[in-house]
């Protein structure tokens, strides 16, 4: 299953931050993030729900840069 979301973060290099701890996320199949249009994709490992993952690859983002944020 693949979702967007909306994304808050100032810089391309943040985002690329973000990019890398979504992807490293236990339930992250693969996560791209747009910082042109500030979105961010994520595809889901089957089997896991997107509602319980989220929170979890908010927190590893704020890890990296503390001052994004992810709208779900």
């Amino acid at each position: 299953m693949k979702k967007v979301y909306k994304i808050d973060v100032d810089c391309a290099n943040c985002a690329r931050k973000m990019e890398i701890a979504a992807n490293e996320t236990e339930g992250v199949k693969k996560a791209v993030v747009n910082f042109m249009t500030l979105k961010m994709e994520v595809e889901f490992e089957e089997g896991v729900d997107p509602k319980a993952v989220m929170p979890v690859v908010l927190e590893n983002c704020k890890k990296v840069e503390d001052e994004c944020e992810i709208f779900f």
